[in-house]
């Protein structure tokens, strides 16, 4: 058959009629099928093609191999799960619910927002903010007399943002949305084991497979995570997931291949037992009933890494003011975080230091 590229196969309008001869989607249906009851290496094109009847060169006239067969199933499997109940914010934006704005500038979390990108906003020049030079080049007071006011407008505009992203995150409870969008994923692999099963770094994404991962980015986004943090955490919670179904994969199969159930597996292992009488933390810790009810893998792993990624948010959006006179200042992305709002806030902030000496 004639190139097809591979992302124009998953990304394909939807089949006209399916009782319509042999099209992609019933292709993909029969691949799912066969997964299902196989496993991912039960699955070859000939035993898709004698579920729906045809032969497997038929195959091939619309979908080119196995591996853009598996693409076209992780899409399509990943497209049953439910539509979010909330919509998470997009990236960026934040819609604060009645009464944010009027939370305390000192207890609103500064959002990286706040910070205008143009140099003559985040940054005016000490001429401007200070009021100009005296006739010798020597500053005049008028510019620090002058900061408690000007800074106090832009204390309210950075307050207003920042109670705007604390407002966000207690109203749309990140949290809660971002371990139900974990367990819809547990959920959809549990039904279909295969998923785990896909390896490697370079399959390619369908539609639905974007649509959860912007979900997901949009959560985490929303929680008030840097760009890349966000990033990150997403393909960590993303790694966690497809890890502790791998190994549910891994125990099935072994149960299948050797007919012994995990547990009486394990319990026949009484050579091995009676040789780690040598080692004592493994010793008090069974005696101490450690491994009579341990905590569900997944359970535990999804707490932690929950719990984790809200010390990240908290520490991401905790409370910075100038040392000056008490704006609000945007958390550093990089580099030394900021301990004055303005070039005029640190010529204060010197010249106090050398009155004190």
């Amino acid at each position: 058959m004639a190139y097809v590229d591979p992302v124009e196969l998953l990304w394909r309008d939807a089949d006209g009629d399916p009782r319509q001869g042999l099209s992609v989607d019933a292709i993909v249906r029969a691949g799912i099928e066969v997964a299902d009851a196989e496993g991912l290496s039960g699955l070859s094109m000939r035993k898709v093609a004698e579920r729906l009847g045809f032969t497997t060169m038929s195959l091939y006239r619309h979908v080119p191999s196995r591996d853009h067969l598996v693409d076209l199933m992780r899409d399509t499997a990943i497209g049953a799960l439910p539509p979010p109940a909330t919509s998470a914010p997009p990236l960026g934006t934040f819609a604060p619910p009645p009464g944010a704005a009027a939370l305390s500038r000192s207890a609103a979390a500064p959002s990286p927002d706040a910070a205008d990108p143009t140099p003559s906003a985040a940054a005016p020049s000490s001429r401007s903010r200070a009021g100009g030079t005296g006739a010798a080049g020597e500053e005049t007071d008028e510019g620090a007399d002058a900061v408690p006011a000007r800074s106090a407008e832009k204390a309210d505009t950075v307050a207003a943002k920042a109670a705007e992203r604390v407002g966000v995150r207690a109203a749309g409870g990140w949290r809660e949305e971002l371990e139900g969008c974990l367990r819809q994923s547990w959920e959809l692999r549990k039904r279909h084991p295969w998923l785990a099963e896909i390896r490697g770094t370079r399959h390619l994404p369908g539609p639905n497979a974007v649509a959860v991962y912007d979900r997901l980015l949009g959560i985490l986004s929303g929680a008030g995570l840097a760009p890349a943090r966000t990033v990150a955490a997403a393909d960590l919670l993303g790694r966690f997931v497809d890890a502790e179904a791998l190994r549910l994969v891994e125990v099935a199969a072994a149960e299948r291949a050797s007919g012994v159930g995990e547990e009486e597996w394990w319990g026949a292992r009484d050579s091995l037992y009676e040789r780690l009488s040598a080692y004592p933390v493994v010793t008090a810790l069974w005696e101490a009933g450690a491994w009579d009810e341990p905590a569900d893998p997944f359970e535990f792993g999804l707490a932690r890494l929950l719990d984790s990624i809200e010390l990240l948010v908290g520490d991401e959006t905790c409370d910075e003011t100038c040392g000056v006179c008490g704006t609000p200042l945007p958390g550093a992305m990089t580099g030394r975080p900021r301990a004055y709002c303005s070039r005029a806030c640190r010529q204060r902030a010197y010249r106090e230091r050398r009155a004190r000496r």
